[in-house]
């Protein structure tokens, strides 16, 4: 794997989690998106909608999209924000809890499958080195150096 770039080695290890997640969610005709989306609302309180796109890092539009669809499909519902009156709050149904509860699971068991396979060791240098990408690239530290 040393002659292949970073870039190579993260794009290809997230598409295949992505294609995992979604030959699991196309059991039960979801999507890994639309799981994604159900664990980043809050389950209790409601998420607002202006805040979902920037906690999942996903342009409005593709949001969207998925928003829409969740809706027909009965797992949110929008109600007018209490605090403010000119924003939408996303509420998830009993149905959209359970489906939530179902990604969790999923997530989890993923968490603990790779946590059991590789040491705490590489797991910690692996945050670390995440961590250190995604400051080097939020800090404009890679193509805008001065």
């Amino acid at each position: 794997m040393k002659d292949k770039t970073i870039d190579y080695v993260l794009r290809t290890t997230w598409l295949t989690v992505q294609k995992m997640y979604n030959e699991e969610a196309s059991k039960f005709e979801s999507t890994m998106a639309t799981g994604f989306t159900l664990l980043s609302i809050d389950p209790e309180k409601g998420t607002p909608s202006t805040a979902l796109g920037p906690k999942m890092g996903m342009e409005a539009t593709s949001l969207s999209r998925i928003l829409k669809t969740m809706e027909k499909r009965g797992l949110i519902e929008r109600q007018p924000n209490p605090k403010d009156g000119r924003s939408v709050l996303i509420h998830l149904t009993e149905f959209g809890r359970e489906k939530r509860a179902y990604s969790r699971e999923k997530v989890l068991t993923f968490n603990e499958a790779v946590r059991s396979n590789i040491s705490e060791e590489k797991m910690s240098h692996f945050y670390e080195v995440a961590e250190l990408i995604i400051d080097m690239v939020s800090n404009k530290k890679i193509f805008d150096k001065k």
